[in-house]
């Protein structure tokens, strides 16, 4: 068993873990942080994506022993301080860029990486960097049009049916 510690969330963390167990394992099981999803265990889906010291990190691929000393956040520290949704939720839920929601925490935590690197995309942009990040139900149009809008650009009309 080794020893980490971590800033999760903003919270010294601390536990004991087995040499092979993952990030996602360690953040789900012993944190009780369920909103960091598996979906593939094969890092095709994103569904587990976090910040790990600010950058965009496929949890299923990184073992909770490489995160000691690390600054991670999960979904669960994204809302605004006074538990209010973020601009980015906010987005997500105004423009239906969810449906069941398994792939929306992967997606809100990709969409934050992606505008904090390049805060005003393109509709191309945006679709190429969520690339990792599979939605089985969305279609990506709503979840697109969600992250201009956070992104604060026009967001493209929907289509008439």
């Amino acid at each position: 068993m080794t020893k980490v510690t971590m800033t999760v969330n903003g919270k010294s963390v601390s536990g004991e873990v087995k040499g092979n167990t993952l990030l996602t394992d360690f953040l789900r099981t012993d944190l009780r942080l369920t909103g960091t999803h598996v979906g593939c265990d094969t890092s095709q889906c994103g569904a587990c994506v976090v910040h790990v010291n600010g950058e965009a990190v496929k949890a299923c691929t990184m073992f909770a022993a490489e995160a000691d000393g690390t600054e991670v956040t999960t979904i669960e520290g994204m809302a605004n301080a006074d538990g209010s949704l973020n601009v980015i939720q906010q987005a997500f839920q105004e423009y239906h860029g969810l449906q069941c929601g398994f792939c929306t925490p992967g997606m809100v935590m990709s969409a934050a990486a992606l505008l904090k690197e390049n805060p005003k995309p393109s509709e191309a942009e945006v679709r190429d960097y969520l690339e990792g990040n599979i939605c089985r139900c969305t279609g990506y149009h709503n979840i697109v049009r969600a992250i201009l809008a956070a992104s604060g650009q026009d967001v493209p009309a929907v289509a008439a049916e």
